[in-house]
């Protein structure tokens, strides 16, 4: 998860053959948001309406075969580009890409010093 600026504020690692979706329930609780922007892949039900409990934006564009269209601001979803290259950034470090860290604790600890070397 990252701010506004691109800059990293949680990392959590899920297994590389679930869902991106499985990471988010314990990421919403706590945190403290007016608006959340997601790619297409966390337009679900249950993510959509946490947010929406919390009284924050949803900034996810919906799936063409959604049933309760709900309203979409284009503009706030293309300042995601800076979220998004911060990702780009962070998976063209070999060593993240290909999660060669033996430990989750030295993974995250590589993920988190990769952030500070990007953001820096």
């Amino acid at each position: 998860m990252t701010d506004a600026p691109g800059n990293l504020v949680r990392f959590t690692r899920i297994p590389g053959q679930h869902y991106d979706t499985v990471g988010v329930a314990p990421r919403l609780q706590p945190t403290d948001f007016r608006r959340l922007p997601a790619d297409r892949a966390f337009d679900v039900h249950w993510i959509v309406y946490a947010i929406r409990a919390q009284g924050a934006c949803v900034v996810i564009p919906q799936h063409s075969n959604r049933l309760d269209r709900c309203p979409f601001d284009g503009a706030l979803f293309k300042a995601c580009r800076l979220i998004e290259r911060f990702f780009c950034k962070h998976k063209a470090l070999k060593r993240i890409a290909m999660r060669s860290d033996r430990t989750d604790r030295s993974f995250a600890g590589m993920n988190h010093l990769a952030a500070a070397i990007i953001n820096s």
